[in-house]
């Protein structure tokens, strides 16, 4: 197993953790392409629209008589074939969002973590509890702790940390999310990620389980016989026939 330091907001080194192989091993990049692509599908608005013949504005009298006067026909001044007419078959409002199996998106999120690790980006302090919100004094911490860039912090849910909250939200390219709520969009979108102890070993937990049950599952798979394909009927046909000769 990997290990990682573990840090206070001074700076300084407290600890070590260690990393399980099965969540800071391999780099699926394709599956992180989909999980990122899921997710920024899901965000979309969907609020684009146009008009068809009928709520475009403009009478809905036929403009002349259908023969003889040479012209084409037509029947409204709110054809799509004239300026300012309804639009054919143009977007609708719509949700883009689909549905993402869960153990992709776990598999996901596993190796995300692990892209992190391996480029000495991801951060792990011992507690972000601060005595007071100052946004200030946490900047102070971040530059402590080597960051000049964009970070992700990630605390526990449960753990009601105000003064993080209002120390942080101040600052740009800084986002606290909870550790229950994290996604790989999130850890490929900001340069550093900072995880509380707490929130790390919770999650480390988390993916570590679903991890071992698909393992588990995977090994039960190779276990089985795999089952003999049914005969033809010719084939069948033949068999009986040689049965019936050697009773005989």
């Amino acid at each position: 197993m990997a290990n990682i330091d573990i840090h206070n907001l001074s700076g300084a080194k407290v600890g070590t953790l260690e990393l399980a192989d099965e969540i800071f091993g391999a780099v699926n990049e394709d599956l992180l392409w989909e999980a990122v692509k899921h997710y920024r599908a899901a965000q979309r608005a969907g609020t684009h629209a146009t008009k068809n013949k009928k709520p475009v504005p403009g009478a809905g009298k036929k403009l002349w008589k259908q023969k003889g006067t040479g012209r084409a026909r037509v029947g409204s001044i709110r054809s799509p074939l004239w300026r300012h007419g309804g639009t054919v078959h143009g977007p609708q409002p719509r949700s883009y969002d689909y549905t993402f199996p869960r153990k992709k998106l776990l598999g996901a999120l596993r190796s995300a973590l692990a892209s992190k690790f391996a480029d000495g980006k991801l951060i792990i302090v011992n507690t972000f509890e601060m005595k007071e919100p100052k946004t200030k004094l946490f900047r102070e911490a971040l530059d402590k702790l080597k960051v000049d860039k964009t970070v992700l912090l990630v605390e526990v849910p449960k753990r009601e940390n105000r003064n993080l909250d209002l120390s942080a939200r101040n600052l740009e390219g800084t986002e606290l999310v909870n550790a229950n709520e994290v996604h790989p969009y999130h850890l490929l979108r900001y340069d550093r990620a900072i995880f509380s102890q707490p929130a790390i070993e919770k999650l480390q937990l988390s993916l570590k389980s679903s991890s071992s049950k698909r393992k588990h599952s995977s090994d039960a798979g190779e276990g089985k016989k795999p089952k003999k394909s049914p005969a033809s009927p010719r084939r069948r046909a033949r068999q009986d026939k040689d049965k019936a000769a050697e009773v005989a």
